[in-house]
């Protein structure tokens, strides 16, 4: 991933790779990259310029190692970046300083309009965790949602229960 000269990358928890080197897989608090042969489902989330996440609850058993695919149906640019409320709104901080800022991770994706996109990641951590739409205003407006990782498989059809 190419990063922005303006953008101090570390600071933003993103890992320079400047050199091209793969990424190694790193430990958050929210789970690890997935391996793609170890997809055990595949959950589509729809984008919009409504800023909303469709579904915008997941649920999900903990050591599943989940596809998100995205679909953009939207006219202008989305994202999703998996994380907790605090590294979310860091991030977030961050895009308002930086937005033209080039960044890539296991656990984010860019989707242009029209387009499609995927996040593989095995949530091997149990808790409830967010994702947003981190690009200028999108969060703000309402682009986001959580992931509930459970420790036992239960009935669900991710809708929230609230």
């Amino acid at each position: 991933a190419l990063l922005s000269p303006a953008a101090p990358a570390l600071a933003h928890g993103v890992a320079a790779h400047a050199n091209n080197t793969a990424a190694v897989a790193q430990q958050k608090p929210f789970g690890i990259d997935g391996e793609p042969g170890k997809v055990v489902r595949i959950l589509p989330v729809a984008m919009t310029d409504d800023m909303r996440f469709t579904p915008d609850v997941i649920n999900v058993t903990r050591g599943e190692t989940i596809k998100i695919a995205l679909s953009n149906n939207g006219a202008i640019m989305h994202e999703m970046v998996l994380g907790s409320a605090a590294d979310l709104q860091q991030h977030a901080e961050m895009m308002r300083t930086f937005p033209t800022m080039q960044h890539e991770a296991a656990y984010m994706a860019h989707v242009s309009p029209g387009a499609s996109g995927e996040i593989v990641w095995r949530f091997n951590r149990a808790g409830v965790f967010d994702f947003a739409c981190l690009i200028p205003g999108h969060s703000e407006a309402g682009m986001r949602g959580r992931i509930r990782v459970l420790d036992a498989p239960q009935a669900t059809d991710n809708r929230s229960e609230e």
